[in-house]
């Protein structure tokens, strides 16, 4: 079984699973693969990194180095967070003005709904959505 990033003629990215490198080349051919967001059959495989098989059920780190991990993680978006000029519902206008350079480039953070996080992915605004904190009612 391989994983293969794919793409679309239209930019959207994809990944497919197959079971050999032939597989993928054979159905590529017969034009059976298609884009899941809007059905394209002309489809390009990416470059993607290696995939090392192990053993089911072994793990390469312990459940405390992965709360650890976890936790280092947390705290670089907390710092992020802190260090970033909160734009709060202007953020998609902001992101976009930064990225074309039309306004100062800096960290910012705001609100933006998900169709907006993915127009600003889509027009290759580099954005990071991290979910907002669970307000308590």
């Amino acid at each position: 079984m391989i994983v293969l990033n794919l793409a679309c003629a239209s930019g959207h990215l994809f990944e497919g699973w197959f079971a050999s490198a032939e597989a993928f080349d054979r159905q590529l051919q017969q034009a059976l693969i298609s884009c899941p967001h809007c059905n394209s059959t002309t489809i390009s495989r990416l470059p993607s990194g290696p995939r090392i098989a192990k053993p089911r059920g072994a793990s390469t780190i312990s459940e405390f180095e992965d709360a650890n991990v976890v936790e280092a993680v947390l705290e670089q978006l907390r710092r992020l967070g802190d260090a970033s000029e909160d734009v709060g519902d202007q953020f998609p206008d902001e992101a976009r003005r930064i990225h074309r350079h039309e306004s100062n480039p800096r960290s910012i953070k705001g609100q933006a709904s998900l169709e907006e996080m993915q127009d600003l992915i889509d027009e290759g605004v580099p954005v990071l959505p991290i979910p907002a904190k669970k307000t308590s009612h």
